[in-house]
């Protein structure tokens, strides 16, 4: 009984932070940034690839290329893998339309919410330091409300969000490889923590390797089945566009379920608007905020477009998914008796290559997951250091090192569900603040935008001088503003 009544208080919280009304503030968020910096994830599209491998990391910070590595961990994570077949599962596979759709737009808002971090950046503990605990505070003035987002952030990404990651990762080696979930854990926990204690420097190496590795090879494995199903690719296409607009009869009922768990799938993959990228972007040692934003927006992209778009490729040629009935029972059961998730995609790579599928889907879990849960240790001590201003409470740091690691190895051996569950309301706490703050606070980031366009337009070498287009409070951007341009 008394799991029970923990489980329903979890799953109230759950229903009041993930209402309708977030799934149309975010889509909302999308459209009104999008439309406000005239739809820079068309016009920069170059632009943004350009910038990825400007630049080099610096004592203060690290290169363009290097946050975008930790941005893309904390993006690319088991959500592209298990998170996108719960969205087939729950909405169809309209739900996919929904992700791309969000993808696209919330580029736009990822790029204020990193432009933000840029420019209200500071130096703390000898590096840069920011997020939307800092922007909140010196571009709203709003102390209390950037103290709600640090502690909020911090119980997410370290106490809420690693169990989904750890979950994920132990769950998987569990079915590959028979690997008890409790030596998983361990395993995981330990090597994160030899790579947490190196602090920001190190995660950004380490990110930097690992990431464009993770990511290539799946996407390689998805183009794989693609091409072995490449005449079915149009059928495929009018499928998810069908379902996701009520127009497919087998899954006509499944409108509002389609957009509601492509829209939170889509958020919980990509974290477009929800606050834990700005944190990475602040970190880059760039010549504009606006650059960093350009790239911060292009990682949205990398995350969905490519890398859950691969995902839900595999599944939907091989249809190895089921569908839920929102009334019982299921719509589609081509998998009796397995549970949404990660589960699905392993079936996919094994219709085709049934002695990889299991295995190959386990150590890409590991990879996405882990870095993930790296990315999430550098946002909550990102947090916790702007709470410790003074700096004189370094014991706080080990405790939170500490607290990561047994969350991360707690969350191996708990339910998946109360996993994912309590995820989500961590995400959703985040995405609420954050979107709130990023709508209050948008000029000083449109204003960066049309400072860089016309920097760009004119030729000259890229320059921030916020006093001169009437930013205050960027204090860090007024003491560099005679360095010399990022090489």
């Amino acid at each position: 009984m008394q799991q029970f009544n923990f489980d329903s208080i979890i799953q109230s919280i759950y229903d009041i932070v993930w209402s309708n009304a977030l799934v149309i503030l975010c889509l909302f968020a999308g459209v009104y940034f999008s439309l406000r910096t005239g739809f820079l994830q068309v016009r920069y599209l170059r632009k943004m690839v350009g910038l990825l491998f400007k630049g080099k990391a610096s004592d203060k910070g690290v290169s363009s290329f290097q946050a975008f590595a930790i941005a893309i961990s904390g993006r690319v994570g088991t959500g592209n893998i298990a998170g996108v077949a719960t969205a087939i599962a729950m909405g169809g596979p309209g739900a996919v339309f929904w992700m791309w759709l969000i993808a696209f737009l919330g580029a736009a808002s990822a790029f204020v919410e990193a432009t933000l971090g840029q420019i209200f950046k500071e130096v703390k503990d000898g590096q840069y330091r920011g997020g939307p605990a800092f922007y909140i505070e010196k571009g709203m003035g709003l102390k209390w409300y950037a103290v709600i987002f640090a502690i909020a952030t911090i119980i997410s990404t370290a106490l809420l969000l690693p169990g989904v990651q750890s979950n994920s990762i132990a769950v998987g080696m569990k079915e590959a490889f028979n690997v008890p979930v409790a030596l998983t854990g361990g395993i995981v926990a330990v090597f994160l923590g030899m790579i947490i204690i190196g602090g920001v420097k190190r995660i950004g190496t380490v990110a930097e390797f690992v990431v464009p590795f993770m990511a290539g090879l799946y996407i390689l494995m998805a183009l794989v089945i693609i091409c072995i199903n490449i005449k079915e690719v149009p059928d495929m296409f009018m499928l998810i566009i069908k379902s996701a607009f009520n127009l497919e009869a087998t899954f006509s009922g499944l409108f509002g379920a389609a957009i509601a768990w492509g829209v939170k799938r889509g958020i919980y993959s990509n974290e477009a608007g929800q606050g834990t990228a700005p944190h990475a972007a602040a970190a880059a040692e760039v010549n504009h905020p606006a650059e960093q934003g350009l790239v911060q927006a292009f990682s949205v992209y990398v995350d969905t477009l490519f890398v859950c778009t691969a995902t839900a490729f595999m599944i939907l040629f091989t249809g190895k998914y089921n569908v839920v009935n929102p009334g019982g029972g299921f719509i589609v059961e081509n998998l009796p008796g397995v549970k949404e998730g990660a589960a699905f995609t392993q079936a996919a790579v094994n219709s085709h290559f049934p002695w990889l599928g299991s295995g190959f889907i386990a150590v890409s879990l590991l990879f996405f997951a882990f870095t993930t849960i790296m990315a999430y240790y550098y946002i909550a001590e990102t947090n916790l250091s702007y709470l410790d201003k003074k700096g004189n409470k370094p014991w706080l740091i080990w405790i939170l090192r500490l607290g990561i690691i047994v969350t991360t190895f707690y969350g191996s051996i708990k339910t998946a569900n109360t996993a994912w569950t309590l995820g989500d309301i961590g995400v959703g706490i985040m995405a609420w603040l954050n979107i709130i703050a990023i709508f209050i606070l948008q000029k000083p980031a449109l204003k960066a935008l049309k400072d860089y366009s016309k920097q760009v337009k004119a030729g000259k070498p890229i320059r921030f001088k916020p006093s001169e287009i009437g930013i205050k409070n960027a204090g860090e951007w007024e003491t560099q503003k005679s360095a010399e341009p990022v090489q």
